[in-house]
């Protein structure tokens, strides 16, 4: 059996162009927040949650994820309120940025990682653009404080790379990885 190791609605559904059969079993693990560089962050966090589901499930496919923002060296996860949103998107406005997802994949306690990096290019944005973008709600409980798929997608100018990636579940590299496990 496959188990996503995660509660994300966004996750589960593009796990599903790849695979029918899996279930979900959220991870409870504790999210470091501190490393030597964003994709190191990205790809420890995603470790930590799938060693934290696979100690239930010791002989499934368990998979995990973690997605961040980085412009530079500073990541930006998920806002904590209103103007922690805003306050984002207008150091992402009008500039490139990369999305990484950390990727870790257990079978039989060997443990699989991969980073992949996005990069997004957005373009300008007006005070009252963010407000009323974030006002949606959508922003809340995604890194960046957005959703490239929902109410931001407007404001991209182009992305180089996996489009899934930004949306939180790198597919292309996944398939690759189930493949050879």
């Amino acid at each position: 059996m496959i188990i996503l190791a995660s509660g994300s609605p966004r996750r589960e559904e593009l796990l599903k162009k790849i695979c029918t059969d899996f279930e979900i079993h959220v991870s409870e693990a504790e999210e470091f927040t501190t490393a030597t560089t964003p994709k190191e962050l990205a790809v420890e966090n995603a470790v930590l949650k799938a060693k934290a589901v696979a100690k239930d499930f010791p002989n499934d496919i368990v998979i995990a994820a973690d997605t961040i923002v980085s412009l530079g060296n500073r990541v930006f996860g998920k806002p904590h309120d209103f103007d922690d949103a805003c306050k984002m998107l207008r150091e992402l406005a009008d500039k490139v940025h990369v999305v990484i997802t950390g990727l870790a994949v257990i079978k039989n306690d060997k443990i699989t990682t991969a980073a992949e990096e996005t990069e997004v290019h957005f373009g300008e944005m007006s005070d009252e653009e963010i407000a009323a973008y974030v006002r949606t709600g959508e922003p809340m409980d995604k890194s960046g404080s957005y959703a490239l798929q929902g109410g931001m997608a407007p404001y991209v100018k182009k992305i180089n790379g996996d489009w899934s990636n930004v949306v939180g579940l790198p597919l292309y590299r996944l398939r690759k990885i189930l493949q050879t496990i």
